[in-house]
């Protein structure tokens, strides 16, 4: 007897031994891109396991996040298993996958394997190989003394130290012909379905530039953006050398007691990196506008307080401004191809009027600036006037700030860009990552329901539309920026763990956004949690946990 599966509408009965890549396989005509997962039952399953049970079953593109997340943990697979064919396993294990630019994503091998377009192209001449050899990626579950011991003999200690914090009772490690390794979520069934990659040798390592969600089966041109690459280089370093660079450094760190010399440590280099850009506005002498501007969630505002008490340190007097308050009047607002109110296009902004304003307070003269009543909207005057004298410093924050089409009028020596986001700086272990999108949306999930009501679903499921609106409106003007300052607290995710977690669960496999939270919540397991009270008041973190000395 076999299993019956709901599958578009239509039932169907499988034999026990089935695949769901043999599933996949026969509705693979009705989508554009290859089938990379699918569910039953609300239960993700990766391609190359049988089917077990009888439900509803649904399908996962490459173009859907679920699909191409596992493109690209295969992807990153295949790469580690070329540079363990080529160089040997302990250069492999020493590699670190640091971060992305766009999405490529950077290889370090920190000086264990010479970063050369020769080195760089046996390594891509074998991952092609590998590819054309269609291997199969196992996946084999693993007790976790038995995990841990085989890590240890193949010299993968970050993960060893990983584990010794997990409570569950069992680690699913995958195999391709030969290389072991630990990814962070499912993988496809083998090495022939990743097709769509280019590798090439980029400063002190190597870029595995991949395709983006909106088109699966193309890499699209690598495009140089050094300040980020050194901003991430920046915080790498940094982490190296107060010896903390994964989640298991990090939940040592917590065991031994030293979580509040932790946080200590880290508030005290940010404030150092704050300091040191006040220091540069105030030494250009001829800056008025401090535009900030960064993703969702980046801790702008907490930000900008703190750069304000440093330029006063300077015998500056900073006045904020939010480009906000410059929205054009709600029936004047532009619509998104659904029809909804687009407030994130540089249209909704009323530029003309932010010039004229900045340009009389750069003459000198007196300007009554407006403020923006979102439950009526339209802008107000409520008598907020301001008058610049020669240490007055306006301080500018808006998604915009960074566009010159923001502050065309604006002379440029009087202006000084400043891009934020928090660029994650450890790794869960050195083969994986911690995106910084999922940074910044934990921290979004949990001020959502701390200031605004909002529960997880709700927060997941406008993130997608978050995130087009970044990649239209601030990342391509982040390499403007005079300075790139990074936002990310060591810590925080522990910190942000037990304010999590309650609300992603509570988002119930009816919902289509608990895929998303399940991941989330897996994600989350991986740390200790630290407490917020160890936090000080004025910390970028209390921004999103509350209990923050501003306005926030």
């Amino acid at each position: 007897m076999g299993f019956e599966l709901e599958i578009f509408g239509e039932r169907r009965e499988f034999e026990k031994g089935t695949t769901w890549e043999e599933v996949a396989a026969l509705y693979q005509d009705r989508f554009d891109c290859p089938i990379g997962a699918v569910c039953i039952n609300g239960k993700i399953q990766e391609l190359f396991k049988k089917v077990n049970r009888s439900g509803k079953v649904g399908f996962f593109t490459l173009k859907d996040n679920v699909g191409h997340m596992t493109y690209v943990r295969s992807a990153l697979a295949l790469m580690l298993k070329a540079v363990f064919d080529v160089f040997g396993g302990e250069v492999a294990n020493a590699c670190r996958v640091d971060f992305t630019i766009g999405h490529a994503h950077f290889l370090n091998p920190e000086g264990n394997l010479e970063p050369t377009p020769e080195n760089a192209e046996k390594i891509k001449k074998r991952m092609l190989e590998l590819v054309e050899a269609d291997l199969p990626i196992m996946k084999r579950s693993y007790g976790i003394d038995d995990a841990l011991d085989l890590f240890e003999d193949l010299g993968m200690h970050d993960k060893a130290k990983l584990f010794r914090y997990r409570r569950s009772s069992r680690v699913n490690i995958y195999e391709i012909d030969g290389y072991y390794d630990y990814f962070y979520g499912y993988m496809l069934p083998h090495t022939g379905m990743v097709k769509y990659f280019d590798l090439f040798a980029y400063d002190t390592g190597f870029m595995l530039a991949l395709p983006n969600k909106r088109k699966p089966l193309e890499v699209e041109p690598f495009t140089e953006k050094r300040k980020l690459y050194n901003t991430f280089q920046a915080a790498h370093v940094w982490c190296k050398n107060v010896g903390l660079q994964n989640v298991g450094d990090l939940n040592e760190w917590v065991c031994n007691g030293r979580t509040d010399d932790l946080i200590l440590v880290q508030e005290a280099e940010q404030e150092r990196r704050i300091g040191e850009i006040a220091k540069q506005i105030a030494e250009r002498g001829n800056v008025k506008f401090v535009m900030i501007a960064g993703p969702s969630s980046s801790g702008k505002t907490s930000f900008s307080h703190r750069l304000s008490i440093q330029l006063r340190t300077m015998g500056l007097t900073p006045h904020p401004v939010a480009v906000d308050d410059y929205f054009v009047n709600r029936e004047d607002t532009p619509l998104d191809e659904d029809g909804n109110y687009n407030f994130e296009c540089i249209e909704a902004i009323d530029t003309k009027k932010f010039n004229e304003d900045m340009l009389q307070l750069l003459d000198g003269e007196r300007v009554e600036l407006p403020s923006f009543n979102f439950k009526i909207g339209r802008r107000e005057y409520n008598g907020n006037y301001l008058q610049l004298g020669p240490d007055d410093i306006l301080v500018i924050e808006g998604i915009h700030g960074l566009n010159d089409k923001m502050s065309y009028a604006l002379p440029d020596e009087s202006k000084f860009k400043i891009y934020i986001s928090a660029l994650t700086s450890i790794n869960v272990d050195e083969h994986n990552r911690i995106s910084t999108t999922d940074a910044r949306l934990l921290r979004r999930i949990v001020r959502d329901a701390r200031t605004r009501g909002s529960d997880a679903k709700r927060t997941i499921g406008m993130w997608p539309s978050v995130r087009r609106g970044e990649e239209e409106n601030i990342f391509p003007f982040q390499e403007e920026a005079d300075v790139m300052f990074n936002s990310v607290l060591i810590y925080e995710l522990a910190v942000l763990k037990p304010f999590a977690e309650p609300l992603l669960f509570n988002i119930t496999k009816e919902d289509p956004e608990y895929y998303e939270a399940k991941r989330l919540l897996k994600f989350l397991d991986y740390f200790l949690s630290v407490p917020s009270e160890f936090l000080p008041n004025n910390s970028l973190c209390r921004e999103f946990v509350g209990g923050s000395c501003f306005r926030v």
